[in-house]
């Protein structure tokens, strides 16, 4: 896998995004920079480039890397924005925006994945990705406002304090729902006004914290 990752890689893009109509160069340039294997369990590395979602412990998983791709996309980025990602997880998320916005704050509630998915992105060099062990689903106001905010779990609904860090004409991309069914959701901001569109079904573990899902619930 350490030797032929980039050509895994390069099939992953080809198959898994650009046939499923994600073109856009910048989007797909990150993606095959992004060693996604070095962000998975050693013992599943060979499953790194396939097409579905991979357990990381604790509970969580990488996301399908079409999902990753299109969440990504949602955002619309151009490189000069500040963003906040709820939910690090494995860091390959935060790793592939990283790429594309000019600042990147995830925050992550499991201290041993906010370590391990530091130790990661220190390994890569990548150095404009800040990682907080906080409660992701009231977000990271210190550094507020962003242009894009990203959550990598399902919530019950749309946070009403990750909106409010959004910036004027900022994107919030988030899954919202239960067990049952969840529904990928983009909300824009103009100005005091929130308007959000649902796109397609999806499956997340569930956004715990005070705006999301508590220990004891999951419908």
């Amino acid at each position: 896998m350490e030797n032929d990752w980039q050509a895994n890689c390069q099939r992953m893009v080809k198959e898994q995004i650009e046939r499923r109509g994600l073109t856009h160069p910048a989007l797909l340039d990150a993606l095959r920079r992004v060693p996604r294997h070095l962000f998975v369990p050693e013992s599943s590395r060979d499953y790194a480039y396939s097409d579905g979602p991979i357990p990381i412990g604790h509970g969580q998983t990488i996301s399908q890397p079409y999902i990753v791709a299109l969440m990504t996309s949602l955002l619309d980025l151009q490189g000069n924005e500040t963003v906040l990602e709820v939910g690090t997880g494995s860091g390959y998320q935060a790793a592939v925006l990283s790429h594309l916005a000019k600042n990147v704050h995830s925050v992550e509630r499991i201290p041993e994945l906010a370590e391990q998915a530091a130790r990661v992105l220190g390994a890569l060099e990548i150095h404009n990705v800040h990682i907080h062990v906080s409660d992701g689903s009231i977000g990271w106001q210190a550094a507020a406002p962003y242009e894009g905010i990203l959550v990598t779990a399902a919530a019950p609904h749309a946070p009403q304090p990750l909106l409010e860090q959004l910036a004027e004409g900022g994107r919030l991309v988030i899954p919202v729902g239960a067990r049952a069914y969840q529904e990928l959701q983009v909300w824009r901001r103009c100005g005091k006004i929130f308007e959000h569109e649902p796109l397609i079904g999806v499956a997340f573990v569930p956004l715990r914290g005070a705006e999301g899902w508590q220990e004891d619930q999951w419908e």
